[in-house]
C-alpha cells in the first residue's frame, strides 16, 4: 500500500499542477476573484483526463481488477464528482465568504481532497 500511496501521490500532483495551471489563468483573466469557484468544474475536468490514466496504469497498478465494461470508469466518475464538490465547496467558502486569494483554494485541494479521493478510488473504484 506504501507503493500506492507514493505513486498516487506523484499523480496527484501531476494532476494538482494541471488543475493550477487551468484554474488559476481562469480565476486571473477570465472569472473574477469572487467567483473563482466557476473555475474549478474546467480546472476540474482537465484535470481528471489527465488523472484517469494514471490512476488507472500506475497508481494502483496490481491493486484490485480493471472493469472494461464502463462500471469502473463510472466510479471513477462518481469519485471525481464527488471531489469537484469537495473543491467547488471549499472555493466558494475561501474565496467568496473569506475574501481570501484565489490561490489560497489550492492548498486544501492540495491536502484534504486527494487524502479523500484515495480512499474512495482505493476501496471501491480500483479495489
Amino acid at each position: 500500500m506504501l507503493g500506492q500511496i507514493i505513486r498516487f501521490g506523484i499523480a496527484g500532483g501531476l494532476s494538482t499542477i494541471v488543475y493550477a495551471a487551468v484554474y488559476l489563468p481562469l480565476t486571473h483573466y477570465v472569472f473574477e476573484p469572487a467567483h473563482a469557484v466557476y473555475a474549478v468544474p474546467f480546472a476540474f475536468a482537465v484535470a481528471v483526463l489527465v488523472g484517469f490514466p494514471l490512476h488507472s496504469y500506475w497508481s494502483f497498478k496490481g491493486h484490485g481488477t480493471r472493469d472494461n465494461s464502463g462500471k469502473q470508469h463510472g466510479k471513477f466518475v462518481a469519485v471525481q464528482a464527488f471531489g469537484l464538490v469537495l473543491n467547488a465547496l471549499i472555493t466558494w467558502i475561501v474565496t467568496g465568504w473569506f475574501h481570501q486569494p484565489t490561490w489560497v483554494p489550492l492548498l486544501f485541494a492540495v491536502s484534504v481532497v486527494p487524502l479523500a479521493t484515495f480512499a474512495l478510488n482505493r476501496a471501491w473504484v480500483f479495489g
